[in-house]
């Protein structure tokens, strides 16, 4: 009973917080971690690339919260040049206003030279594995880290010992040659993945040249482990099978799920799953006479399929040498498993907020393709989205009252399609339940189709499946009689075809939110290089009123460029408190 009355105290103390004091971080402020950000060259995967760095390494270190305490992360942005913030991906809508990590939508970027206090407090109810990463442009393919939120109450599920592996990129060019690329009217695609990345980590084949080795996760025989995954990479969707074991899911997006066994995983950028896997005993180790095992990983929806591997290894053996790479591979190269698990995974809780069909007040559909006018993009209902479109966040021009969210909702309703296309948002209202549906489409010019990764900040969402062809709402719904659907924050838009006619549907993900917490909150595709490409809304919940009660007024520091709540080597941040 004690943890419990912990997190009931932790949740009415969330409740009841005031709007906060200010104060000078000076010398006396001690965060609870610090980030610094750099970019400098960086060998990984036996190259050297001259990447955005935490901590002065790729990926940074694990961060360690509990749900329901604030904590305060501090960020330098060490670079010469180009701005960077840090994303709390996964995290909902409980940090303070200008503590999503988000450019252009809900805070000024942190300049050269400066520093910015973010002030994150997980939601309790949401201990489970994230990650944080930078929003900048590209930064994101090298810029992160792991993050860990534990309960405060005994986790539902026993095992002996954890451990975490994040999955990432690696691309050959650095990223201003991409995004140079991507957006110049003489289109350049950044090129394939060149290797997946576990731990920072990855071998190509045994001869390559120089000292890089296959990633390595060790544990004992006999004992019982939570794999926490992190799908952290730019570009690939990742089938992960680990040789002669199965796992059983048990988290997905910082939310538990009923057990579910099975052989393998499918991650997308930006999804997270945590499994558990029980150890060989022994006697099980001496009858296969072999203390390693391959996890194998496959990209999935891409022109060129590409297979990397990291070890499991068992201690009391002889060392596996990770300058090999097996080949042929040990297990069958894998192929993707359309809508993976919708309508399977399920909360491990029964959950009475789950707005049923009869309580969405407005749906919105977002038709999403690809487009060549001057140069290639990705549009969402015929418009796309990048981070220099609005002059200053618009978050910011909420505060200084230079948005105005009454006309931005009324554009969006007359409308019909809930889009304003003035200010390139989607406006709700507090008290709203609507229904978000991605429906994918033929690229205009050839019909080519892709698969997509729809990352939502603030408000974890239930998402409510998806499909083949164009969202039935009646049909789905027949589906979810029988189905607990799960809260997430990333799930996967399938193209279900490679070619289809221009504009033709060709799958759909369909997701309910209710409208809870007002702020300025991005959706978007996960994958760097669509999100480069314009392939990201924003949605802005609440009006200006219902943001200033929320969180109260706010320093002018935080609505300037560099201003006051930016510290740097000659003056100490003012920083607001909002949650004492």
């Amino acid at each position: 009973m004690k943890g419990i009355r912990i997190c009931l105290n932790l949740l009415f103390g969330l409740a009841t917080a005031s709007l906060g004091s200010v104060f000078h971080h000076d010398d006396s402020f001690q965060p609870d971690y610090i980030l610094r950000v750099t970019a400098e060259d960086y060998t990984e995967a036996c190259t050297n690339r001259y990447s955005a760095l935490v901590n002065g390494s790729s990926p940074g270190p694990e961060l360690r919260l509990k749900e329901g305490q604030v904590n305060w992360i501090r960020v330098y942005n060490d670079m010469k040049n180009g701005n960077t913030t840090i994303h709390w991906h996964g995290l909902t809508a409980f940090t303070a206003p200008f503590s999503d990590g988000a450019p252009a939508a809900s805070q000024w970027p942190i300049p050269p030279g400066h520093f910015f206090d973010y002030e994150v407090k997980p939601e309790v109810g949401t201990a489970g594995t994230y990650f944080y990463h930078s929003h900048v442009g590209f930064q994101a393919v090298s810029a992160k880290g792991p993050l860990i939120v534990d309960s405060c109450d005994p986790p539902p599920f026993s095992y002996d010992e954890e451990r975490t592996i994040l999955l990432s990129d690696f691309f050959n060019e650095t990223d201003k040659h991409i995004i140079d690329g991507l957006t110049s009217t003489n289109f350049t695609w950044s090129g394939e993945t060149k290797a997946i990345l576990v731990n920072g980590h990855s071998r190509q084949v045994t001869n390559d040249t120089g000292s890089c080795q296959l990633a390595s996760i060790s544990i004992e025989p006999g004992l019982s482990y939570r794999l926490r995954f992190i799908g952290a990479t730019a570009l690939s969707f990742i089938s992960l099978a680990i040789e002669s074991h199965d796992i059983t899911i048990i988290e997905a997006d910082g939310h538990n799920t009923k057990p579910l066994n099975t052989s393998f995983l499918q991650i997308g950028s930006g999804q997270r799953y945590s499994v558990l896997l029980t150890a060989k005993s022994e006697a099980e180790l001496k009858k296969v006479n072999k203390r390693h095992f391959y996890i194998q990983l496959t990209t999935l929806a891409r022109p060129k399929t590409l297979t990397n591997f990291a070890v499991l290894q068992y201690s009391g053996g002889t060392d596996v040498d990770l300058k090999a790479v097996p080949s042929p591979p040990p297990l069958p190269v894998a192929e993707i498993s359309q809508g993976w698990l919708d309508y399977e995974l399920e909360s491990l809780h029964p959950d009475r907020g789950f707005p049923k069909l009869e309580e969405v007040t407005r749906r919105i559909i977002i038709d999403v393709h690809q487009n060549v006018s001057d140069h290639v993009i990705w549009l969402q209902n015929g418009y796309d989205w990048v981070q220099n479109f609005p002059q200053s966040p618009y978050l910011i021009d909420i505060y200084n009252g230079k948005l105005d969210t009454s006309a931005t909702y009324q554009r969006a309703i007359a409308r019909g399609n809930g889009f304003d296309n003035i200010t390139r948002t989607f406006p709700a209202k507090i008290g709203e339940v609507i229904e978000i549906v991605w429906q994918n489409q033929g690229t205009f010019d050839n019909g080519g189709v892709d698969a997509h990764p729809f990352h939502a900040h603030g408000r974890h969402y239930y998402d409510i499946g998806g499909g083949d062809g164009q969202y039935n709402a009646t049909a789905n719904e027949k589906l979810l009689d029988s189905h607990r659907p799960i809260q997430r924050d990333t799930s996967v838009l399938y193209r279900y075809r490679e070619k289809t006619k221009p504009l033709a549907p060709s799958g759909w993900r369909a997701w309910r939110i209710r409208v809870t917490d007002a702020g300025v909150w991005m959706y978007h595709c996960h994958i760097l290089q669509h999100m480069v490409m314009g392939m990201q809304t924003v949605f802005m919940f609440g009006d200006r009123e219902d943001v200033l009660s929320q969180s109260g007024p706010v320093e002018s520091g935080y609505l300037t460029y560099g201003g006051s709540a930016y510290g740097n080597a000659t003056h100490s941040p003012v920083v607001r408190h909002f949650y004492e």
